[in-house]
Parts: structure tokens; sequence; C-alpha cells
């Protein structure tokens, strides 16, 4: 049986200055290729939850496994590669560098991974490639051709560009934090039937977390976090 992508059992987390207590997950497990729906408002933990995944934070107390890792028994920098070699970040504000090409944004983890550097091309050419196969997926044709710089992009473009830059080198988990919030309905919907695609031609797993329960109805499965932090409960 393969092993899950992600496996949480009672964890906790509290800020250390506040005492109060964010996270208490009893469970929670992701296996290979789901693409999964984790909703919540803003205050349920979904954020801490991602942080904690990332590596980002270090949970109190329980067992958490990316890849069959215990992420709290990695050193920080232990966890910095670790992320980037096999984490796919979509931020909700995209997190785009201005002074860099769209082509330079997508290419920048393999400036950091070695590994996805590899997956995504033996030479500097094939990876340039495959920034391109990508963007021309997610529909970045034109202003790829026309050499644009992301700050000429619209937000809708933008959040593809982010995508790429995600999805580059075929990391095992690609995480989606709050990546629709600024689009339309019929903008959200095609960004999705998007990544779902490049997803599965990669085999990346994918945990798309958002507050809009509209786009539930897209993913075979749904986590609450108001029923899984039992911290709201």
């Amino acid at each position: 049986m393969a092993e899950a992508i992600l496996d949480l059992k009672n964890v906790c987390f509290s800020w250390k200055n506040s005492g109060r207590e964010l996270l208490n997950l009893p469970e929670l497990l992701v296996e290979q290729h789901e693409h999964v729906f984790l909703r919540g408002p803003s205050g349920s933990g979904k954020s801490t939850l991602l942080a904690l995944v990332g590596g980002i934070l270090v949970s109190d107390s329980g067992t958490l496994k990316v890849l069959g890792k215990e992420i709290k028994n990695l050193s920080s920098s232990s966890r910095d590669s670790f992320r980037v070699d096999h984490i796919g970040f979509i931020f909700q504000l995209f997190n785009l560098l201005p002074y860099l090409s769209i082509e330079e944004n997508v290419m920048l983890p393999l400036s950091f991974s070695k590994s996805r550097a590899e997956r995504a091309g033996k030479t500097k050419l094939e990876q340039i490639n495959e920034a391109h196969r990508l963007l021309i997926a997610l529909e970045l044709e034109e202003p790829l051709a026309e050499k644009s710089t992301v700050v000429e992009l619209s937000v809708g473009q933008q959040q593809r560009v982010a995508a790429a830059r995600a999805l580059i080198g075929n990391p095992e988990l690609v995480i989606a934090d709050e990546p629709t919030s600024a689009l339309d309905s019929d903008l959200r919907h095609s960004f999705l039937e998007l990544l779902f695609s490049e997803c599965k031609k990669s085999g990346s797993t994918l945990l798309f977390v958002s507050h809009d329960s509209s786009l539930s109805e897209l993913f075979k499965k749904v986590i609450s976090m108001n029923e899984i932090n039992i911290v709201n409960k």
C-alpha cells in the first residue's frame, strides 16, 4: 500500500505567548493523487494547519507525517529543504516577484531544489521548455510570447503563473491557499479545471483550502475544518 501524502494524529498547536489552543486535530489523512477540498471560515485554523504541514510551524504534540516523514523531527533547515523539494504552494496573494519575468517566476523553485530541477528536465533548456509547457497549458501563451511582466498581467493570469510555479518539478503535494478569493465565479471554475488537469498529469496530490463552500461540488473529497478541529467544538 502506498504511503499517505499527509497523515496527522492528535496534532495540537497553540501560540506560546498566548497559551490559547488554535488546533486540536484528532486525525486527518490525505492519500496519494487525491484532490481534497478543505473548507472553513476565517479563524477555523486553516492557515495554521498549512503552516504545520509545510514545516513553517511545529506542532506542540501529536504526529504529523508528510510522505512518511515526521515533520517536527526535522531541523529548521531540513524542513525548508523538504518543503521546497516536495510541496508546491499557491498563495492567496500569489507572491510573484515583479523583477522576474513570467518564465523566471515559474522556474524559481528549481533554483532551491535540485530534485525538482531534475524532475523538470535534465538540462536548462528542458526545464525552460517545461515552464513554457505549463504556462501554455494554463492558457498563458500570449503573455509568454509577448514577454509581459507579471505586473502587466490580470489577477487571473497572475494566479495561473503562481499555479505553474507550484506545479513545476512535479511536487508530490500541491497546496492551494485561498487562491481564488479575488476571482469571479466563472474564472474560479475554469482555474480549478486547469489545476485539476495539471495535477493529474504530474501525479500531484492537491489540497485546496478555501472558505468558499460553493467550490466543494467540484471535489470528490471535502473536509470541514469546523468538524475536524475540535478546538472549535
